[in-house]
């Protein structure tokens, strides 16, 4: 190899160091690598900017801002009392409900957002409880991750996946993501009400106090709600149509999210925009370039060419290869960087005699999603709990963590093998 490929090597593997250890921010270690990249003349800035995918980031600053204006309203806060009561406000079966709710929430707005607004919800149940919401916490985790499977825009690899390959529609995601979702789902929540049904009570005259409450009392501005459920509406009506509209998916979420913001004057606009979740924009912006820097060099070329020796190029190994490799990696590593790295390289093995790459795109999404749930630090969701719940004095350790997160990793993956297997290749 050249010396720009061994030096964009280096910088790709220190950057990952760094975010693996948490020493440094993720942005900054990502936006710093990705400028090195170009300040070291591995590539150009007009090359670095063309690697840049503007439409996973259009999607995510869309979805935050439509969100986060709709979380003003209250809506969630009505959503956790209903279903609380719903639940006849037993223990156990709020666990269950919130995380059902989780996963529906995480498949239709994305994973990170769903678990911002769904924390402080179970934190405000569990305290007129009085239960431990740890149990909850690392339920939802699980459901967010799970549920986010489910759709394009559901957690951050679909939405790079979908991105990246323009053939592959919103209604495909949810074609052949959402039933082996649906059954991961259905078997990780019996388990997990196993092993907390015994940790998780309350008393009688907790439940009574909960059952008095007024869920409609938690939606506070009933006009802005009536907007926000239009738009959100129209914005996911617009993803199911957006291939026979000819718009790509992060037009019709920033679309959706400014004639919201139209809709509810320039008061929203200054407060929206400061809330959407920067760090995470330019923690993807590092990542592209630095990526970029692997594709420009060859090395993801030699990779994808390696990756095809092993498996001899049969379908069936190399889909299996890549499920379980994403799997591994994603639960020790972050899934995000790890998705940018394989994306190039599966578009690579197009070129290598694979001519049908849909099982390898699958594979890739599955691993990569499920595979957030195996560690503390395996999705951006997973982190995002964690410091909320750290913060309100219920600290998770990775510990406690991977004993329940990793065993239904691997139970997730197996139902996802022989999924992937009877559906695409047999």
């Amino acid at each position: 190899m050249e010396q720009q490929a061994y030096i964009a090597i280096a910088l790709f593997l220190v950057s990952y160091a760094f975010i693996i250890s948490e020493k440094v921010h993720r942005t900054v270690v990502a936006m710093l690598g990705g400028l090195l990249m170009v300040f070291l003349g591995i590539i150009d800035q007009e090359t670095a900017v063309h690697h840049i995918d503007f439409n996973t980031l259009g999607l995510l600053i869309g979805m935050m801002i439509l969100v986060g204006v709709t979380a003003q309203t209250g809506l969630f806060n009505f959503i956790a009392v209903w279903s609380a009561q719903k639940a006849k406000a037993d223990p156990i079966r709020i666990l269950v409900y919130l995380s059902l709710i989780t996963a529906a929430g995480s498949a239709f707005l994305d994973n990170v957002t769903t678990v911002l607004l769904m924390v402080p919800v179970t934190f405000s149940i569990t305290r007129q409880l009085k239960v431990n919401p740890l149990p909850y916490l690392i339920s939802e985790i699980l459901a967010s991750n799970i549920g986010g499977t489910a759709t394009l825009i559901g957690d951050p690899p679909n939405i790079m996946i979908g991105s990246a390959v323009k053939e592959l529609s919103f209604m495909d995601f949810i074609v052949n993501l959402a039933p082996v979702a649906i059954l991961v789902m259905a078997a990780t929540v019996p388990i997990l009400v196993l092993v907390y049904r015994k940790s998780i009570r309350t008393t009688e005259d907790l439940k009574a106090q909960l059952m008095k409450a007024k869920a409609i009392d938690e939606i506070g501005d009933v006009i802005l709600l009536r907007k926000c459920l239009t738009m959100l509406g129209l914005t996911i009506m617009g993803f199911f149509l957006h291939q026979l509209l000819h718009l790509e998916s992060a037009v019709i979420a920033l679309g959706g999210a400014f004639l919201l913001l139209l809709l509810t004057g320039e008061r929203m606009l200054e407060d929206m925009l400061v809330k959407v979740e920067w760090t995470t924009i330019f923690f993807f912006v590092g990542l592209f370039v630095l990526v970029a820097g692997l594709i420009e060099t060859g090395v993801i070329a030699r990779l994808a060419d390696a990756a095809m020796n092993l498996t001899g190029g049969n379908l069936t190994a190399t889909s299996m290869l890549i499920l379980w490799m994403s799997a591994i990696a994603s639960a020790f590593l972050d899934n995000i960087p790890f998705v940018a790295t394989m994306i190039p390289m599966i578009e690579e093995m197009g070129t290598m005699g694979i001519n049908d790459l849909e099982p390898l795109w699958w594979s890739l999404a599955l691993g990569a999603c499920f595979g957030g749930n195996g560690t503390l630090i395996g999705a951006s969701a997973n982190l995002i709990v964690a410091g909320l719940s750290g913060k309100e004095g219920h600290p998770i350790t990775f510990v406690s963590y991977l004993k329940i997160g990793f065993p239904l990793m691997l139970l997730s993956m197996v139902i996802s093998t022989g999924y992937v297997y009877l559906r695409y290749l047999i």
